[in-house]
């Protein structure tokens, strides 16, 4: 079994599905010691917290790394993926994998790699807030991936927090979402705010109470699909995809409202599990 450099991920997929266990047993005697590395490396997936910046000193949290790439030698950004885990929460939250990590975490992080940067993953332990504020201050830019609620859900303080990643972004490092940006437009409610720019959609609403909501429900629902969401919150806790059972629509937003006895079907979005209930009810 030969596999050159030039070789496409479904050759090489092909000569491996071929290949007896000595074949291949053979080839990985004659790799050097850092091509046996890489192999290693990419059997193993890289591991989360090792990378060109040195965070030994933060607790590690997360179980494993499985499926994350190795970093890059020489990346062109040095980056880290920021995480909070809720220690009293099963598995330190309803975001999050049973190895601690965000479920996005690593795609996130392998698409940076991908591109050329590398991507440590880490998390906030708020009894570390000086060190890690120290240690992040080595990155070139930070992508934020904390649940609102949950660093004050762990113990932490949440405007402790903000201030500091404040403070990393006025020191020149990336900060994604900045944490005036999560402050001002984190919450569902900035939908509304751009709902009549052209990114926006016209029958984006927010309902404050149970009046207004019986009111702009029965006129959007008519309209087309709904997709009902709490102000704040993206774990998909408290997300309905709600559509008409009748399937039958209005053509223009205003023209209809829903009467009390019209059929929803409505599917949570953290479990997809699905229920029938009238508008009324």
């Amino acid at each position: 079994m030969g596999c050159g450099a030039s070789a496409s991920s479904k050759d090489l997929s092909d000569q491996l599905a071929k290949a007896s266990p000595e074949e291949v047993a053979s080839i990985v005697q004659g790799l050097g010691d850092a091509e046996r590395a890489k192999l290693q490396a990419a059997l193993e997936g890289g591991k989360g917290g090792e990378g060109p910046i040195d965070v030994s000193g933060l607790t590690r949290i997360a179980k494993d790394d499985k499926g994350l790439l190795p970093q890059p030698a020489s990346p062109a950004f040095k980056g880290a993926l920021v995480q909070i885990y809720v220690r009293d929460a099963p598995y330190g939250g309803s975001d999050k994998s049973s190895n601690g990590h965000r479920y996005d975490s690593i795609p996130f992080a392998n698409g940076m790699i991908n591109s050329g940067m590398s991507c440590q993953l880490i998390h906030y332990v708020h009894q570390e807030h000086d060190k890690f504020f120290e240690t992040v201050k080595n990155f070139n830019f930070l992508i934020v991936r904390c649940n609102p609620g949950q660093i004050k859900a762990d113990g932490g303080d949440q405007g402790k927090f903000d201030e500091g990643m404040r403070a990393v972004r006025k020191a020149g490092i990336q900060v994604w979402p900045s944490a005036d940006v999560m402050e001002f437009m984190g919450a569902k409610d900035a939908l509304c705010k751009v709902a009549t720019l052209n990114i926006g959609l016209e029958d984006t609403l927010a309902y404050y109470t149970p009046e207004s909501f019986a009111e702009g429900f029965k006129k959007t629902m008519k309209f087309q699909p709904r997709v009902i969401k709490q102000n704040r919150g993206s774990s998909g806790e408290g997300i309905w995809i709600i559509k008409l059972k009748s399937g039958e629509y209005c053509k223009e937003y205003g023209a209809e409202s829903c009467k009390d006895d019209d059929v929803l079907d409505m599917m949570e979005a953290n479990d997809n599990h699905a229920e029938e209930h009238t508008v009324a009810e």
